[in-house]
């Protein structure tokens, strides 16, 4: 018979108290790491899917990138995005692209607002299937974009 250990059943109490999407099992992964909600839906539109550098119940971090829910009634000009940032909202997740390479991405559809808020000048480059330029955004930019489909981007 399999017990729960405290810990686990104290990292899960926590985790609802907090409203987290963490998800405790009773096998509770020996070396801490746990995969939430947020960091399956980001890898669900992350094609190849890198691994994170860190995961918290309110953000997934990788190496250039950071995912994090978005606010339900958001639109362009209120996407808050960093100064040399590209940001955007994908299926409710918001998509903060710091670093300057080709991203492989899957199962972008639908509309969402994004901001390129880059180095004036800088041109976002987003990529159909077989790698031609679908659209471009030469930064400062802020709109509401159609990623049907987005196969890959580069925010520089």
């Amino acid at each position: 018979m399999n017990l729960i250990k405290p810990a686990a059943l104290l990292v899960a109490a926590t985790a609802l108290a907090a409203g987290s999407t963490v998800a405790a099992t009773a096998a509770d992964d020996p070396d801490g790491t746990r995969v939430t909600g947020l960091q399956q839906k980001a890898e669900q539109v992350l094609a190849d899917s890198p691994k994170p550098l860190r995961v918290t119940a309110d953000a997934v971090e990788y190496r250039g990138l950071t995912v994090t829910d978005a606010p339900k009634t958001l639109g362009a000009r209120d996407l808050a995005c960093d100064y040399g940032h590209l940001c955007m909202i994908v299926k409710g997740t918001k998509f903060d692209f710091y670093k300057c390479q080709t991203w492989n991405l899957t199962n972008w559809t639908g509309d969402g607002p994004f901001t390129n808020n880059q180095t004036p000048g800088t041109v976002a480059k987003f990529f159909n299937k077989d790698g031609s330029v679908r659209w471009t955004s030469r930064a400062y930019d802020a709109g509401t974009a159609t990623w049907d489909p987005i196969w890959s981007l580069r925010p520089c």
